[in-house]
Formats: C-alpha cells, sequence, structure tokens
C-alpha cells in the first residue's frame, strides 16, 4: 500500500520501465508500432569509366601489401645510401641542397624589368595588385611631370611572400611587361613573416633583365635658358 494513492497501477507483465521509448525491454503499447517503415536501399552510382578489378585486385590484402612493398623498397634504398655516404637519393637536403632542375615554365619569384636607362619599366598602374588574388602587392607610385611618356613610375613595389600564392596573375595583368617570375625559388626560410617581403630593390638587382623588343623613347633632356635660342639657330642653318 502507497501512501497517498488509493489505487496504485498493477504492475504489467513484460513491462520494465515507465514509458515507451529508448527504455531496452520496453514493449510497445497496443496498436504502436504497427505502421510499416519505409526501408531506404543505398545504390551505388555506376560511372562509365569505372575500372574493372581483377579477382586479385578485389581481395584488397594483396595490394595492400604490394604498396608497403614498394614503400619499404624506396626507404630502404634511400636509407642506405644516406649512411653509406651516397649521392642519388631521392630526397633533397633543403637549404644546404637547393635543386637547379626546376620546370622552365616555373613560377619562382618575381623580378622587375628594366628599361635601357635602368629605371624599372613599371608604371604603376596598379593592375597587378587589383587581380592579385591574395593581395599581397603594394605599390607606392610618384609623378614625374618632366618625362610625359611615363609620368607614373613606382616609388615603392612589395611583395609579401609569405602569403603570396605564386599563381603568376600579376605577371598576366601587367601590360608593360614589367613583372616576371624567374623559374629559381628564392631563399623562403625565414623564422619571422615580416622579413619575407621583397622589396624593389632586390626585384631589380636579383636577375636584371630589360625588355628589348619594346623600344621606349629616351627621357627628355629639360632645357635651359638659352636652349630654345641655340635649337633655332641650328635649325636656321640647316
Amino acid at each position: 500500500m502507497i501512501r497517498g494513492i488509493k489505487n496504485p497501477p498493477t504492475p504489467t507483465a513484460g513491462v520494465t520501465g515507465p514509458a515507451f521509448g529508448n527504455q531496452p525491454g520496453a514493449v510497445p503499447p497496443a496498436g504502436a508500432g504497427s505502421a510499416p517503415r519505409k526501408v531506404v536501399r543505398y545504390e551505388r552510382k555506376q560511372y562509365w569509366n569505372e575500372p574493372t578489378m581483377t579477382l586479385w585486385e578485389r581481395a584488397y590484402l594483396p595490394e595492400i601489401l604490394k604498396g608497403l612493398a614498394i614503400t619499404s623498397g624506396i626507404f630502404l634504398r634511400n636509407m642506405f645510401k644516406w649512411i653509406t655516404g651516397r649521392r642519388g637519393a631521392v630526397t633533397t637536403y633543403y637549404p644546404e641542397e637547393k635543386r637547379g632542375d626546376f620546370a622552365p615554365r616555373n613560377r619562382g619569384k618575381h623580378i622587375l624589368t628594366q628599361r635601357p636607362d635602368g629605371s624599372p619599366q613599371c608604371i604603376a598602374c596598379n593592375m597587378c595588385a587589383t587581380v592579385c588574388p591574395a593581395k599581397v602587392i603594394e605599390i607606392e607610385s610618384g609623378f614625374d611631370p618632366d618625362d610625359p611618356a611615363h609620368p607614373k613610375f613606382p616609388v615603392r613595389f612589395e611583395i609579401d611572400y609569405s602569403r603570396c600564392v605564386f599563381c603568376g596573375m600579376c605577371v598576366e595583368a601587367c601590360p608593360e611587361d614589367a613583372i616576371r617570375m624567374q623559374e629559381d625559388v628564392p631563399n623562403l626560410v625565414s623564422d619571422d613573416r615580416y622579413n619575407m617581403w621583397i622589396t624593389m630593390d632586390e626585384m631589380l638587382t636579383w636577375r636584371p633583365e630589360k625588355d628589348v623588343a619594346k623600344p621606349y623613347p629616351p627621357k627628355p633632356v629639360p632645357l635651359q635658358l638659352g636652349d630654345s635660342v641655340k635649337r633655332g639657330r641650328e635649325s636656321s642653318t640647316h
């Protein structure tokens, strides 16, 4: 007899929990669970170029052992060369060793081309900085009123190599062929990301190149007092 309850519920045979649900051993009430469940079957998609596997490949384990044998063989061969001091291992001990067999189209390091007088060919149009997906190029432009052919020139041209993705978009967008990328890889090892900024002076002196295919008019010499009179006399004599 439970105090406060006149007619306590009689325990039903087979019911171990107070409610039907997640309790183990619970028996659903009458009528519950009678609705049929919708069974979703997973059907694997068949692709048109799906390779046909042999019985040996379907066994799975022989292919795993084959891969481990290839990896272990290369590892042991390279380790034997390294222990005996022989060269020929596929690894490169960077930065003591640097590879020189880069592909001709490898995008390694930026350079700025120069005009015949040694000035940068860049006209500070900011096209490279605009298309750069990583936004790593910063250009500060100057103005030279004495050079009507190229009045704008870069005062500061810097690239943050800690965020550069070497996509080459800056090279493609430059209308003056002022920026190029050499196949050599620069020395990017540094413990401070602020030391990975490449400056304009380094890009002009690292691999100086000139665009000989594009002739530029020489920079006009500013007239001095009396030059106009001299030039008028020279023109009148001819």
